[in-house]
């Protein structure tokens, strides 16, 4: 119930502050599949909750447990919370249960915002390894104007903002998979979300598409 009672609060909030467009949301197959996006900015978690239709679980940096904000929020919507820059296991272990429950896991293969360029940078394993041991569909998705959320709603606008789904896909193997052939995987599932991006915010996968 807290769940849901988050998640109507978070979808309501932002389709009345942004206009959402959605493109695609049929693409999104039955559980058990991870949605992969691009990370621009805070508001691409809610996007993310607003297209998907069936109850997602995601990374957050642990950082943000202590935030008066976000640290709330994520715990109601049940968040994997995740040690950046190293290899956290109990993360990954999470997420491996969230599958095999049935869910949805949702993260950003490039691991943290890009907020310089707000184009895609090099895609981690992490969802690679964790897509071949659970051996599910990825579904990746592409977002746009998130990034300017916040800059907009100063100026007193409502700005648009885009969630592009594309086709779930599977990995050429499971199981356990060398790591060379997981950093090969992480580029294709990049290549795949870049697919679905205007080409100024392909970044370094530009020449893939």
């Amino acid at each position: 119930m807290l769940y849901q009672a988050t998640r109507i609060l978070i979808t309501s909030l932002l389709r009345l502050f942004t206009r959402v467009e959605i493109i695609d949301r049929e693409n999104f197959p039955s559980p058990p599949y991870i949605a992969a996006i691009n990370h621009l900015s805070y508001f691409d978690s809610p996007l993310l909750l607003t297209a998907c239709p069936h109850r997602i679980r995601a990374f957050a940096a642990a950082k943000y447990k202590g935030n008066v904000i976000f640290g709330p929020l994520l715990r109601a919507m049940g968040a994997i919370w995740v040690e950046r820059g190293k290899v956290d296991r109990r993360a990954l272990r999470q997420a491996l249960k969230v599958l095999d429950r049935s869910e949805v896991l949702g993260l950003a293969p490039e691991g943290t915002r890009s907020t310089k360029t707000h184009s895609l940078q090099r895609g981690k394993t992490g969802i690679t390894y964790i897509a071949t041991r659970a051996d599910v569909p990825i579904v990746p998705i592409g977002l746009t104007g998130t990034e300017y959320v916040l800059g907009e709603l100063r100026r007193l606008r409502r700005p648009k903002i885009r969630a592009v789904v594309g086709q779930p896909f599977h990995l050429p193997k499971s199981g356990r998979v060398p790591s060379e052939e997981l950093r090969e995987y992480a580029d294709l599932v990049m290549t795949r979300i870049a697919e679905l991006l205007p080409p100024s915010y392909r970044g370094v996968y530009a020449g893939d598409v």
